[in-house]
């Protein structure tokens, strides 16, 4: 969509310039705090399947192999006690408007995946990923504190393989089945009121019902829960 295309360059060209001040001193404290590098440049799958190197802020010790596509779901020991802060208020992500920018991204859509996670089910990422991944997209909001839930699973990467991820699947091929600028407008609305009520201190209602024993919503029919996913998080 030509118009997606223009809103992207406009927000996130406007939100470089704005957010200028506050991504140059995220900058400086991740340098005093935790030394270089700065960023985090790791390999992920985009539209097309074609691969982009997606850029945060730097939250985690330095591992061989993280940057062409490792990622240990649940893993959290080498998270550094900036990061953790970074993480919690997602301001580790800010640099991805960089990524939207340039045009590997959008401001709205399905996160993006290391190759890992998108060979476990490649069928369903062929109709993901006829659109631009994004920074956020209800899955986002859902999800939001998924850390937490895969650090109190048994088994953190089956969990995220056979609950987390077919989830998110599900939300994803409902999003980009009905495209609109008014629902992506809505979800930008959505996530940066809930970011920044639960940056006071407060959860917002609604957050993942996933349980580490695989209950809650998996138990619904896949319409059923999909119906009730708009509701809660795209209207």
């Amino acid at each position: 969509m030509l118009l997606k295309r223009l809103f992207d360059i406009i927000g996130s060209a406007i939100g470089l310039l704005v957010l200028a001040p506050l991504l140059m001193g995220i900058a400086l404290a991740v340098w005093i705090a935790d030394g270089r590098p700065l960023f985090f440049r790791q390999w992920r799958v985009g539209k097309n399947h074609r691969e982009f190197r997606m850029i945060k802020f730097r939250t985690m010790r330095v591992a061989e192999g993280a940057d062409k596509g490792r990622f240990d779901a649940g893993s959290s020991q080498r998270v550094t006690q900036l990061g953790r802060f970074l993480r919690r208020s997602k301001l580790d992500e800010l640099p991805e408007l960089w990524n939207v920018l340039k045009g590997d991204m959008s401001l709205v859509g399905p996160r993006p995946e290391v190759r890992q996670w998108v060979e476990v089910y490649p069928e369903r990422w062929q109709k993901v990923l006829t659109v631009r991944p994004g920074i956020t997209d209800p899955a986002s909001i859902r999800f939001r504190h998924e850390e937490e839930l895969l650090a109190a699973a048994e088994n953190p990467e089956q969990f995220y393989r056979e609950q987390v991820l077919p989830e998110k699947l599900d939300i994803y091929e409902m999003y980009v089945a009905s495209p609109s600028m008014k629902k992506d407008v809505k979800i930008l609305w959505r996530t940066m009121r809930i970011l920044l009520v639960e940056g006071r201190g407060s959860r917002v209602e609604g957050r993942e019902s996933l349980t580490v024993e695989g209950r809650g919503t998996r138990d619904e029919g896949r319409g059923a829960r999909r119906e009730r996913e708009v509701k809660i998080y795209v209207k």
